[in-house]
């Protein structure tokens, strides 16, 4: 990445089951007045420079929030994130694409600024961010020249996120100074705790 302001595509990836949720679409789960991924596109949207959502069900719902959606290509029902990453890299014309989870509603307002000078830095490819303790997989930033790795890897059956990363010029982006930003909501009570902490910011 030779200038560290080139423009960047973003996609909210929202095409999970979310089992622990009952099976319900969690990127449409009201929280605090908004859809979940409202929250989500209220502080990613203005770090990209053209949004996209990845989703497998429910896409007039997704359309009618005013950005394109895109689908899983041909690879089975609900195959993971990668999956998703694919549909988006493969939709998108930018160099650099950036992916983010529909159930983040605190993630990073600097997330991609931060993920993108790292890039700048170790000339890497792929820029995951990291909490100090863990890995984030799904608040990434990667090329989009990837995407014939990623589709040679899922049509080998490959569906681990951090395999397939790991066999790029992977870089680490830390995030220690913001862990609770990427708590993802996996549950009805874990929903109930983050509108609590929406309503009081």
């Amino acid at each position: 990445m030779d200038n560290p302001a080139v423009a960047v595509d973003g996609v909210v990836l929202a095409g999970g089951e979310a089992r622990r949720m009952g099976g319900e679409d969690k990127g449409l789960v009201t929280l605090a007045g908004k859809t979940m991924i409202e929250h989500v596109i209220d502080r990613f949207a203005p770090q990209v420079a053209g949004l996209r959502i990845n989703a497998n069900r429910n896409q007039a719902r997704y359309q009618a929030l005013g950005f394109p959606v895109v689908s899983d290509r041909q690879l089975g029902e609900f195959p993971g994130p990668l999956a998703g990453m694919a549909a988006g890299l493969a939709a998108s014309e930018a160099e650099w694409v950036a992916f983010v989870p529909c159930d983040a509603p605190l993630l990073p307002l600097d997330l991609v600024a931060r993920l993108q000078q790292a890039l700048e830095q170790e000339q890497g490819e792929i820029a995951v961010a990291h909490d100090g303790e863990y890995w984030q997989p799904v608040f990434v930033l990667m090329r989009r020249s990837l995407l014939p790795s990623l589709e040679a890897f899922l049509a080998g059956d490959g569906r681990k996120i951090m395999h397939w990363f790991q066999q790029q010029k992977l870089v680490r982006v830390l995030f220690a100074d913001q862990v609770g930003a990427f708590e993802n909501i996996n549950t009805p009570e874990h929903c109930q705790r983050i509108e609590q902490q929406l309503v009081e910011a």
